[in-house]
């Protein structure tokens, strides 16, 4: 009997006796999930372990109203809503200090009107009656603040000046944009006649509003990374870009002995984001080399949080690569992020000149856009330029093929014997040789190219190794490398005009 199943010969029991036997069936598609990774409130989770949230209202129960979490969460759900994801809450610097700052009240109101506050890109708004001085306008404003329970900060109101606190402890809170009348007189934003604010940390050069300063600590999270075990979760929202933070997150996500180490084969990939100006990120770039992360480089003066953000980059990111892991994120927008005012954002040409930051630009719909998802990888273990990690679709891609080949052969082959290509074997014989194993190879491989992910199957066939080890008769080893599919990113023309076409020419082709 050369067929190979579970059912002995010796059974003698009639009539009809099945085995199911699913290894031809499965497509090996893979629920790829997002971890959300911030600093809760008074929630009902428990710190460092992680738990799926489904919706807003979810997120603000399980990490408390006026969170960093709570508006991560806000922001993933505004730009992906079918990604499973999960909430990590990490605690606030246990040393660390909560950044304040200060809205002053510089001249009263002369007549009655609006006054327009945006607080970490939230909109907050007191009515003005005329002759209100300094005192009753910090009063009412502060009262409006606190009111507002989904803004990171609380208010304390004194003569003319109100006092901003961060909810929580961190440099994170150092990142709390201040401003008034961010829309502007097409947005019905102007002040009450006579009433001017003022702001502590103005936003330089621009002087346009100012942040919050003097938070102190980082956190820890090497708790909350133990905790993640072996469970997959592969795009996540990291909202800090201290050294140490980002040196665990890729010692865990990176290829050593992390997701992407052949013990471990779960991969994935972080999302940051990081405010500064051109100068800054140039600087900062250079000395971070993470094949793992991607910090999206952000202008001083956009009102959105950092960790905003960040949350709306991963959420993009994970729509994107989850629908096709092959294409570019460009074009794509983070919804309900606000972007810095026109005379302060990145050229294209300090966009083309930022290596190893993502980039991204306004779109014509006033949403920030992807330009390139890069990663912070620049240089190989010799300082030598190297853009083999230089995107994220190089990851997404060869994620996916990994685990597309994995699932093909654990699938099919879960139990077989091992043997040279020379062996004659019956038909239904649960056993292979090297020669079978690659021709399964070469056949999964012209159904990715199929897919879109990969290209030139003729030379991947030529350079595909199957061989036994020759140490080891039980083992297979194969050298596997795929050609991955490259994105249209630049389309460059020569535009060669001319006034009049040569017309001894048009009379040649005529000809």
């Amino acid at each position: 009997m050369p067929i190979s199943m579970d059912i002995p010969v010796s059974w003698r029991m009639p009539l009809f006796w099945l085995q199911v036997d699913p290894s031809m069936a499965g497509l090996g598609i893979a629920q790829l999930t997002g971890l959300i990774v911030g600093h809760p409130l008074d929630g009902q989770a428990p710190m460092d372990v992680p738990v799926p949230i489904g919706s807003k209202a979810q997120a603000t129960a399980a990490f408390g109203a006026g969170s960093m979490l709570e508006s991560m969460f806000n922001r993933f759900f505004d730009n992906n809503f079918s990604t499973l994801v999960w909430g990590l809450p990490i605690a606030e610097p246990s040393a660390g200090t909560a950044a304040h700052g200060t809205i002053t009240v510089a001249t009263p109101a002369t007549d009655a009107g609006t006054l327009v506050v945006y607080i970490a890109g939230q909109k907050v708004q007191i009515r003005v009656l005329q002759d209100d001085d300094e005192t009753a306008i910090a009063a009412n404003l502060s009262v409006a603040i606190n009111a507002l329970t989904s803004l990171p900060v609380t208010a304390t109101p004194a003569v003319g000046v109100i006092t901003l606190t961060c909810k929580w402890a961190g440099i994170t809170g150092n990142d709390i944009d201040l401003r008034a009348n961010y829309l502007g007189t097409r947005g019905g934003e102007v002040y009450p006649p006579g009433v001017t604010l003022t702001f502590s940390n103005p936003n330089t050069p621009s002087n346009l509003g100012g942040k919050l300063g003097m938070g102190s600590g980082v956190p820890d999270c090497s708790t909350a990374i133990a905790n993640l075990g072996e469970a997959n979760f592969e795009y996540v929202a990291l909202p800090f870009t201290d050294t140490n933070t980002m040196l665990d997150w890729n010692y865990e996500y990176g290829f050593e002995d992390g997701r992407w180490s052949w013990l471990r084969e779960q991969y994935g990939m972080c999302f940051l984001a990081r405010r500064g100006t051109y100068a800054d990120h140039i600087i900062w770039a250079q000395d971070n080399n993470f094949p793992v992360l991607s910090v999206m480089a952000v202008e001083v003066d956009s009102p959105s949080p950092i960790w905003e953000w960040c949350a709306a980059y991963c959420s993009m990111g994970a729509r994107g690569f989850n629908a096709d892991p092959a294409r570019p994120l460009q074009t794509l927008g983070l919804q309900k992020i606000w972007p810095a005012p026109l005379h302060t954002r990145f050229s294209m040409s300090e966009n083309n000149n930022m290596w190893g930051m993502a980039r991204q630009k306004i779109g014509s719909q006033m949403v920030p856009i992807i330009l390139r998802e890069s990663t912070t990888y620049q240089f190989n273990e010799y300082g030598v330029p190297d853009d083999a990690y230089e995107v994220l679709t190089t990851l997404a891609t060869l994620a996916r093929l990994f685990r597309d080949l994995k699932a093909d052969i654990t699938s099919k082959f879960p139990r077989h014997k091992l043997c040279d290509d020379d062996t004659r074997l019956g038909p239904g014989q649960a056993a292979v040789s090297p020669k079978i194993i690659k021709a399964e190879i070469i056949a999964y491989y012209e159904y990715e190219e199929y897919l879109g992910l990969v290209e030139n199957a003729r030379q991947f066939k030529a350079h595909l190794i199957v061989e036994r080890n020759v140490q080891d008769p039980n083992r297979l080893d194969v050298l596997f490398p795929p050609d991955i599919i490259n994105q249209l990113r630049v389309f460059a023309v020569l535009g060669q005009f001319r006034l009049q076409y040569d017309r001894s020419i048009d009379s040649l082709v005529a000809a």
